[in-house]
């Protein structure tokens, strides 16, 4: 940690640098999932040309060099400084709940840089943050990646303590922030099915429950990276209560919105995620995007 701390406090025009070196060697050396990334972005995008995807896939390598040193320099970056490198937008759905003294279910992405969003939520965002987490294999990758999101405030909670904490906490005004579309790899974790991205896709169903559960509005956290280091924040409501015991409202919303941010911007999202390494599917998906969406609320 002693090491990574030092690394943490160089300048950025530095830390790029480094960042332009780990570019060179991951994608034209050690070659790392390239062919994972391009049987994802093949998949994902078959009615782009190859000379398309090839870009798409270069830029992608540059954006994750650039999380590896952004997500080391969130070890010592003041709150001003990352304040002024990821910019919350438009804050208007939050800012009607915080007067209604209403807390939020939050839905993230894996789209660059997401623990920027998470460390800097609890001072950017109109009320405080609990994040959701899934521990790590590494003892040192969890302990470092929980210390940089927490720096600012952001309260952690584990996976499995979801429904406990929320319970235990539901009197405090708060946001709930989950980045909902990593691969449900655990037996036991109940999955939604649908068409994502070309592919058929599982999705964690906490997410949904969770908002069946409290009865929250849901904000989706859509992040763009406007230049190199700069990111900004609007987070547009997806759903709202009451909600009816089966409806599936939130999680379809989230991933139309989660598919239509990538689409926008492909290179920002983690690609070298082995995302569809089993599909778990015993039928047809259950949401397409291709189908009619549910009402957004207000309309």
């Amino acid at each position: 940690m002693f090491v990574i701390r030092l690394l943490s406090k160089l300048p950025f025009w530095i830390l790029y640098g480094i960042a332009d070196f780990l570019f060179f060697v991951s994608y034209y050396l050690v070659r790392y999932r390239r062919k994972m990334v391009w049987n994802n972005l093949k998949n994902s995008f078959p009615e782009k040309l190859d000379e398309e995807r090839k870009i798409i896939q270069k830029q992608y390598y540059r954006n994750l060099c650039d999380y590896a040193v952004e997500m080391i320099k969130l070890l010592t970056i003041s709150e001003e400084e990352l304040g002024r490198r990821i910019v919350y937008k438009d804050l208007s759905a939050a800012e009607k709940y915080k007067k209604q003294n209403q807390s939020v279910v939050v839905l993230a992405s894996h789209q660059f840089n997401w623990e920027w969003l998470v460390a800097s939520a609890n001072f950017g965002f109109p009320v405080p943050v609990d994040f959701v987490y899934q521990t790590q294999n590494s003892e040192f990758a969890n302990n470092f990646s929980l210390l940089c999101r927490s720096r600012f405030g952001s309260f952690p909670i584990k996976r499995e303590l979801v429904a406990r904490e929320t319970i235990r906490r539901k009197d405090i005004l708060r946001a709930i922030a989950i980045v909902a579309d990593q691969y449900p790899g655990y037996k036991s974790d109940k999955k939604f099915s649908a068409k994502f991205l070309n592919q058929d896709t599982v999705f964690f169903y906490g997410v949904n429950q969770l908002a069946l559960l409290t009865q929250y509005p849901v904000l989706f956290a859509h992040i763009r990276k406007t230049r190199r280091g700069y990111y900004e924040v609007d987070f547009p409501e997806i759903a709202a209560p009451p909600y009816s015991n089966d409806s599936n409202v939130v999680i379809e919303q989230y991933i139309h919105f989660a598919e239509k941010m990538i689409r926008e911007n492909p290179s920002g999202w983690l690609w070298s995620h082995n995302r569809w390494k089993r599909r778990h599917l015993k039928k047809k998906p259950a949401y397409d995007l291709n189908q009619p969406r549910p009402e957004r609320p207000g309309t």
